[in-house]
């Protein structure tokens, strides 16, 4: 995976180490030649320049890159600049970072992919969620199990979980599923919302585009997502 990093604080640069430790093609920019300095030999490639500049952005390799983060945290304008000149650039999927509930809402409406919240959440989690295909979120127990959660495709489409056996198949247990519906925030734009539908049983349909949360050993969670 090929991704661009923009802001090289604390959060930024530890997913961008994480992310290259993994084996990914890492960019991180940042308009600080220091944190670009100090982060040169632990990221794939890093650059210099002012992200809320259109032209300067433009010539970054965004039509090769899987996934751009706007990950600056202490300039709020900077951020939703950034954001926005990433947006009207057409990147494939662009994910940025929210300090407020404001802040989150005026990315809703700039219309990002998805959004971080650093404060809560780890670099290592998110290195995990972007390199895992299917998952929606993660949550590591320890080195070797985790709870994900995961989009419902229709593989497992309109079967109840008792049919399809999970833990005798596939050694792992659903812990819940979640509802997915759309609504609108007071800008107008729409944002995902995920409801809870209490303990898993037997008889749980899973539903297309839905999500489900599944706990066991990671081998067994990738063996899934990648059969």
């Amino acid at each position: 995976m090929k991704y661009i990093i923009i802001g090289l604080g604390n959060f930024g640069a530890s997913l961008a180490q994480k992310l290259t430790e993994q084996g990914n093609e890492v960019i991180g920019v940042d308009k600080n030649m220091a944190r670009v300095d100090a982060n040169k030999d632990k990221v794939s490639h890093t650059i210099c320049l002012d992200s809320t500049d259109q032209y300067l952005v433009a010539g970054l390799p965004l039509a090769n890159t899987d996934i751009v983060i706007v990950a600056i945290g202490e300039d709020q304008g900077a951020n939703i600049m950034t954001t926005a000149v990433l947006k009207n650039l057409n990147v494939k999927r662009l994910i940025s970072r929210a300090i407020t509930p404001l802040h989150e809402n005026v990315l809703q409406a700039i219309g990002v992919d998805e959004i971080v919240h650093p404060e809560e959440e780890t670099a290592e989690r998110w290195a995990k969620k972007l390199c895992i295909k299917g998952v929606v979120d993660s949550y590591e127990i320890n080195g070797r199990y985790s709870i994900v959660e995961i989009t419902i495709s229709d593989r497992f489409a309109n079967k109840t979980l008792g049919e399809i056996g999970f833990r005798t198949n596939y050694n792992l247990v659903v812990l819940t599923t979640l509802k997915v519906r759309e609504e609108r925030n007071f800008f107008g734009a729409q944002r995902k919302i995920h409801e809870v539908q209490g303990i898993a049983s037997y008889d749980t349909v899973l539903h297309k585009g839905d999500i489900m949360v599944l706990y066991g050993d990671n081998k067994d969670i990738k063996r899934i997502l990648n059969d």
